[in-house]
């Protein structure tokens, strides 16, 4: 479409250039006039003016503008903005880091739908020149990449926020050797030691230097064995509260050093009043003596756990004593295994965002996890970032609502997207899923001869289920075609999870009952099934490379080979015991227990979940 721009374009001139192949316009004298207007105040738009506060407001109303001129000639539409910031936290920490084109692409989005902030979870995934094993071959961040992404976001009204951890959950930075003096445990910087803050001082340097805002995310959460490691054998035992104390006032004292304002994750401090050590179940009396002593930080309160909206407020509530300007982290369930967990994102977002507003919330935003490898490609949080957008302007949002706003912000079908709930919303998985089972990834990834989670599946229709997804995902493969890569992925997944998820105990009753016949057809269907796994990983691979750096896909190549191989030596093993070789198969002669992780569900949730790979794949130690 056409369109001349007229009025106070100087500081959305740019970020109009950048979207618009993305909204399909061209700017020209003969275009439709639209006037814009930059003033104080809700935004605005009519079929002649977009009248907006903030650079973000104007994008979204340039979006609002487009959907409303293809069904009327003349509208007038308000909004206000619920909060002050609405944004996302993108992981680029567990395999999967996003090229810089992969950033842009979802900074476009995000601007259309009206997100004004993100940040880039970088545990050790950018460039520290003075430590060259620090993201060695993970696929760090030059300092160049980082500048371009902030600019290019800057340029769409969206401030991007360093986030980086500066205790915790740096196991992947500390398992060099130049790392072995500033270590308490596997992921855990040893609190006191000089050297360990002559490397943070050089990763906060390094970590804000290529971005424009003066805030940064400094982490330090789920230090759960701080102190317990080297640093019990150098000091002896001291309480965790005051190592915390210690420590953050170090890294304080760096960040005021370069005039950052820090925020950390809240959870340590409420661990810390907690007599259990639990994030949720704290000490009111404890909380008051922690709030004493808490260095001048930010706190974000992280949740993604709830689906109850007085319970948020109660913990927002709680926040506030500590922090009367804290922020707020829910979460998109990106990280349940291989597919989205929609169901429990939608319904714990909405109770969240409704208890932010309800107490006055400024800040928010969504964070996408990639747990255990990034199995689950990051277009599929488009949705999740939609439903806090929508929220960010509006105190209720209709289902209706939500698909419109989707469909032009990203020209996807939102329903398309949400057939991939079904990936683990299956039989014997409670309604929303909201303990996130997540059979997708077990039935997947699970040995054949060891079946760890058969017994969890007996007598469900599984492989009925994943056969009726499959003509779905096809049809919303050819409606979407601008991510035809992602949903071909998913069709084909659906493809071989109705033949692998029950091929394991069709395996074993036949051996249970000597049907050498029945074995037979076993083993045509495996020599198929790894066809159908081979395209499936080719598929899958074809996504990753869409939007991300080469460097973690090799984990998911080997996790792939490790199906494949597996399932020749089943045919080898199972080939043996036909021909007579052997006379019995160990592996199918151990009776089938059901699966029994660390994490305890109710009796009502049949599957329970899966946990990282190693444990899915093998009893043994991997």
């Amino acid at each position: 479409m056409k369109i001349r721009f007229t009025g106070e374009l100087s500081e959305v001139l740019e970020g109009i250039s950048i979207l618009r192949e993305d909204l399909n316009i061209e700017i020209a004298e003969n275009g439709y006039p639209i006037e814009v207007i930059n003033r104080h105040g809700p935004l605005v738009v009519t079929n002649k003016q977009i009248i907006y506060d903030k650079k973000i407001h104007f994008f979204r109303g340039l979006g609002l503008w487009l959907q409303h001129m293809e069904k009327n000639k003349e509208f007038h539409l308000t909004e206000v903005s619920q909060f002050e910031t609405s944004g996302a936290m993108i992981d680029v920490s567990r395999n999967a880091v996003l090229t810089v084109d992969g950033v842009k692409m979802l900074l476009r989005k995000m601007a259309v739908m009206g997100l004004n902030m993100v940040m880039v979870y970088t545990e050790d995934t950018y460039e520290v020149p003075e430590v060259p094993y620090f993201g060695y071959m993970r696929g760090r961040y030059s300092e160049e990449e980082i500048r371009e992404f902030d600019e290019y976001a800057h340029l769409l009204g969206i401030e991007m926020i360093p986030c980086i951890q500066t205790l915790a959950h740096l196991k992947e930075a500390l398992k060099w050797g130049y790392a072995n003096e500033i270590k308490d445990t596997d992921d855990i910087l040893l609190v006191g030691e000089p050297k360990t803050y002559e490397l943070l001082k050089k990763l906060i340097e390094t970590a804000s230097r290529p971005y424009r805002t003066k805030r940064i995310h400094i982490g330090m959460d789920e230090a759960l064995q701080l102190g317990r490691g080297k640093y019990m054998e150098k000091n002896g035992y001291h309480n965790r509260f005051d190592i915390m104390n210690q420590h953050l006032q170090e890294v304080v004292t760096i960040t005021e050093e370069f005039d950052l304002h820090p925020m950390i994750w809240s959870d340590m401090y409420f661990r810390l009043a907690s007599r259990e050590g639990n994030y949720y179940d704290f000490d009111e009396s404890l909380l008051e003596q922690v709030k004493q002593s808490i260095p001048n930080v930010q706190m974000v309160y992280w949740d993604y756990y709830h689906a109850d909206e007085a319970f948020y407020e109660g913990m927002l509530e709680t926040h506030k004593k500590l922090d009367p300007d804290h922020l707020f982290a829910g979460g998109l369930w990106t990280w349940n295994g291989i597919s989205p967990n929609y169901a429990r994102a939608f319904r714990n977002t909405e109770a969240a965002l409704n208890a932010c507003r309800k107490t006055g919330i400024k800040e928010v935003f969504a964070t996408m996890w990639g747990d255990n490898g990034a199995e689950t490609p990051i277009q599929t949080a488009l949705p999740g970032l939609q439903l806090f957008a929508e929220h960010t302007y509006h105190q209720e949002v209709s289902r209706e609502h939500l698909e419109e706003r989707f469909y032009h912000c990203t020209g996807y079908q939102l329903n398309d997207f949400l057939l991939l709930n079904q990936f683990d919303e299956i039989p014997g998985v409670m309604e929303d899923n909201l303990y996130s089972s997540n059979p997708s990834k077990f039935l997947l990834w699970q040995d054949i001869l060891l079946g760890l989670f058969d017994e969890n599946i007996k007598g469900l229709p599984i492989a009925n289920h994943y056969r009726g997804l499959v003509d779905q995902i096809r049809v919303a493969k050819e409606r979407n075609q601008s991510v035809e890569k992602l949903f071909r992925f998913y069709e084909q997944l659906a493809r071989v999870l109705c033949m692998k998820a029950e091929i394991g105990i069709d395996v074993k009753s036949a051996y249970d009952k000597r049907d050498k016949a029945k074995i037979k057809v076993c083993l045509d269907n495996l020599e198929i099934l790894k066809v159908g796994i081979d395209r499936l990983r080719k598929a899958h691979r074809d996504v990753w490379f869409s939007v991300n750096k080469p460097f973690g896909w090799e984990v998911l190549d080997i996790r792939y080979g490790g199906i494949l191989t597996r399932m020749e030596t089943a045919e080898y093993r199972l080939g043996q015991w036909l021909n007579g070789e052997i006379l019995k198969l160990e592996e199918l002669e151990e009776v089938r227990l059901r699966y029994d992780g660390p994490e305890q569900f109710p009796e009502n949730v049949t599957l329970g979940r899966g946990e990282t790979y190693n444990r899915i794949v093998t009893a043994s130690s991997l």
